[in-house]
């Protein structure tokens, strides 16, 4: 094999556009690093409220969409703006960040033995245009005891994370029964569909 020349730039296999992630998620900025997307983070505040009448996949893009445009508005910027808001799913229930321990236990504890869905809603924003999409992934749990789920939350303390859980900390392997959809999505954002979309901007 041979060796590339030295002080030679190579560009990225991906070859893609610099974007502005709109999120503090050490998840999601893992995610574009693995697929070699070049981005700088910017933030802003954001209320996560939502109509009573959206359903959960039009609630995860609305959040998604509001995180988006705090950003357009507050910079302009000249690059596609990508935002993305994860929520978890039960028969019904809209389940968000735990409150507390004592919360993220509860949590933990519906649903230990169950199916739930986690969707995370998408929103691309490049000048007047916009991609708004949401993927969903169906997660299964063992029946997990009380030391397990306590051992969890003290040690891991999942107080950020939708849910109460991290698919790619302990309770993800060895709590998940099985993992039907995107595996990457559970941890805060399809990536390959992301990619796919960047490509259309």
């Amino acid at each position: 094999m041979n060796a590339l020349p030295a002080g030679k730039f190579y560009p990225a296999a991906s070859a893609m556009q610099k974007i502005i992630l709109a999120s503090q998620s050490p998840r999601r900025k893992q995610l574009l690093e693995w697929a070699e997307v070049p981005f700088d983070i910017i933030i802003h505040p954001t209320d996560e409220s939502y109509p009573a009448h959206l359903t959960a996949d039009e609630i995860a893009i609305h959040i998604a969409r509001n995180k988006a445009l705090a950003i357009v508005q507050m910079v302009q910027p000249a690059l596609p703006v990508l935002a993305a808001d994860t929520i978890v799913v039960l028969n019904g229930e809209i389940i968000g960040k735990p409150a507390n321990r004592a919360d993220a236990m509860i949590i933990l504890g519906k649903l230990s033995g169950q199916k739930h869905q986690v969707i995370t809603g998408v929103v691309i924003l490049n000048n007047h245009t916009e991609i708004a999409f949401a993927d969903i992934t169906e997660v299964e749990f063992h029946a997990l005891t009380n030391k397990q789920i306590e051992f969890y939350v003290d040690k891991y303390q999942p107080y950020d994370k939708a849910g109460a859980y991290a698919i790619q900390e302990w309770i993800g392997v060895v709590g998940i029964k099985s993992v039907k959809g995107d595996f990457y999505n559970v941890m805060g954002l399809p990536v390959s569909r992301v990619v796919q979309a960047l490509l259309q901007c």
